[in-house]
């Protein structure tokens, strides 16, 4: 089943620079093949569910093998079966009623 999923992932270690750990993040994610796009609170994945989730798991053990003692993820999943619907589809329903409303 294909879905659009917003995922956030927050080390927890005391530092105040996360970059490392999202840049590894970021990597596992492209390593799946699903389009995939970095924005500066968090990250839009298109794509199979199963393929998502198991790298969802697959971050939390790299960053945890990776000295990260705790993370917090929270996720948005949208899943719909009337028509295929992509990330930029959306964006771009938003942006034809804000044309209209000029």
């Amino acid at each position: 089943m294909k879905i659009l999923a917003e995922v956030c992932i927050i080390p927890i270690h005391g530092a105040t620079s996360l970059r490392r750990e999202i840049a590894m993040a970021h990597s596992i994610l492209k390593e799946t093949g699903c389009h995939v796009e970095l924005h500066s609170y968090g990250t839009n994945i298109e794509g199979d569910f199963d393929v998502i989730m198991s790298a969802i798991k697959t971050i939390h053990q790299t960053l945890h093998a990776n000295g990260t003692m705790r993370l917090h993820t929270s996720m948005k999943i949208s899943s719909r079966i009337d028509k295929e619907q992509t990330l930029q589809d959306k964006v771009d329903a938003v942006n034809a009623v804000l044309k209209e409303s000029k």
